[in-house]
């Protein structure tokens, strides 16, 4: 007992090391919560506030690994008790957002999952074969381009075309004690990578029900160490499924990117894409228009090979920004193949510009706070 007592005030003066820079006081103080050691296993309650960077919980991680003794650290982020209340106090009120006919109960997603990221951003579309996949990385790489660190989640669970795009065949290390393990994410172009296809053969399906997509997609936002992020672009898979609804219910979305073409087919799934966001009541931070059109190389001429406009016309009379066309090339499809993203392999093509500048828009829309709803 004296050993133990011993690695407790080991345990609690190294916390006490740790001030949080937006209070100046030590997280022992008013942060940790409910201190246990047991066996060489550290286990506490973290309170983070709305203030605190999330590098303070892995600050905080590392102190107490580094003191003689401690074999595991075990650490549940929680809201604050002022927090705690007045969450509990909310949700006895109205909704502030004016919910839609027809909306499904408010998500509750769980407060500091993954406070290493500073923005969520999925990337989703109601339709298939529209080029969802191809945005979400260029965007991933743009951004990247623009000085920010990213990562990219494949959350399109029965076609995971992100380790393609990306030329990335490697499968992610696994790292911790057992039952505490954690998926190291792969990296390449300068994006860091999840996707169930680095865990399958390259011809194995994903052969699953709705509760196991939930489940995959629970995991790789849980038990992937992403680290200090400033962006998380989520590819979603086409529609508006389990892994739409688990993501919402998950985590909060700084909000969704639509994709689509400018055909009508397209364009009547994308429309439902967007309602059903808003009776999440989740944020829709703009539509982009993918193959645009095509002009020929040899004759110059532009082809409206998918109808025209289909993409500017949705933004306009669903209320929404407009964040720009991708033409249609297939210079990017070549790209895309060879794990090559046009942002990063021709930034200075029409396609390569395109996702520059949509990039710029979606980051100036997380970053600003710019957002249907808010």
């Amino acid at each position: 007992m004296a050993g133990n007592a011993e690695l407790v005030a080991r345990v609690r003066a190294a916390l006490d090391r740790v001030v949080s820079p937006a209070t100046g006081e030590s997280v022992l103080g008013g942060q940790v919560e409910d201190l246990a050691v047991e066996d060489g296993v550290v286990s506490f309650g973290f309170a983070l506030g709305p203030e605190d960077p999330g590098s303070l919980v892995r600050e905080t991680r590392a102190a107490v690994e580094s003191v003689d003794g401690v074999e595991r650290v075990k650490i549940d982020v929680r809201l604050p008790q002022s927090m705690q209340a007045q969450a509990r106090q909310q949700s006895h009120q109205p909704p502030q957002r004016q919910k839609a006919p027809g909306s499904v109960p408010a998500p509750t997603p769980q407060a500091g999952l993954l406070p290493g990221v500073d923005h969520f951003i999925a990337v989703s579309s109601g339709k298939g074969g529209v080029g969802k996949s191809t945005v979400a990385a260029n965007l991933a790489v743009a951004l990247t381009r623009q000085g920010r660190t990213v990562g990219l989640l494949d959350a399109d669970i029965y076609g995971p075309d992100i380790p393609k795009m990306f030329g990335e065949k490697r499968r992610p290390r696994v790292t911790g004690a057992r039952g505490q393990e954690r998926i190291v994410p792969l990296e390449a172009h300068g994006v860091k990578l999840m996707s169930l296809g680095f865990l399958l053969e390259e011809e194995q399906p994903a052969i699953m029900r709705g509760p196991l997509v939930t489940g995959v997609l629970k995991q790789f936002l849980e038990q992937v160490e992403w680290g200090d992020l400033d962006v998380l672009v989520i590819d979603l898979p086409p529609g508006t499924g389990d892994a739409q609804l688990s993501l919402v219910q998950t985590i909060d979305l700084d909000g969704a990117v639509m994709v689509t073409t400018p055909q009508d087919v397209s364009v009547g799934d994308v429309r439902r894409g967007v309602r059903m966001f808003e009776r999440v009541n989740t944020d829709v931070l703009g539509i982009i228009e993918n193959m645009s059109g095509f002009v020929c190389p040899g004759c110059g001429q532009r082809h409206e090979i998918f109808g025209a406009g289909g993409g500017r016309k949705l933004a306009r009379d669903m209320g929404l920004p407009f964040l720009g066309e991708v033409p249609l090339d297939t210079a990017v499809r070549a790209a895309g193949d060879l794990g090559q993203p046009t942002a990063l392999s021709a930034p200075e093509s029409p396609a390569g510009k395109a996702f520059t500048e949509i990039a710029s828009r979606v980051l100036a829309a997380v970053e600003e706070g710019i957002g249907v709803g808010r």
